[in-house]
């Protein structure tokens, strides 16, 4: 099975996954938001995928930090997709590809029958 794990590495979470796919003996492949950037093509098929509110981390300091009227303007999918593009620290972490799918944000059980 082909796992890529995107995130940032010094996201607390994205260190749990990652510590949590070793121990299960997992190979996988990390792709770093700060260093690679976000993949417009990936961005747009987990868009299509989970939806824009799945994939939109409200409740990170980056959201917190931004000013009311820029997390007014996000009402669509585009205008999230927008935000994601230029700041990829409020796309909820981790995003993970593997062959039977998507999965967005670490959560052991749900990972454990995913990737099983």
């Amino acid at each position: 099975m082909t796992i890529i794990l995107y995130g940032i590495p010094n996201c607390d979470t994205v260190k749990k996954a990652r510590v949590w796919l070793q121990a299960q003996g997992l190979e996988f492949t990390f792709h770093d938001f700060k260093k690679q950037g976000v993949p417009l093509p990936r961005l747009d098929a987990w868009l299509e995928s989970v939806g824009w509110e799945s994939l939109l981390n409200r409740k990170g300091s980056t959201w917190r930090k931004l000013d009311p009227a820029k997390q007014d303007a996000v009402q669509d999918a585009a205008s999230a997709r927008a935000l994601m593009v230029a700041q990829a620290s409020i796309i909820k972490r981790p995003v993970v590809e593997y062959s039977g799918g998507l999965l967005v944000g670490f959560d052991p059980q749900e990972w454990g029958r995913a990737l099983a």
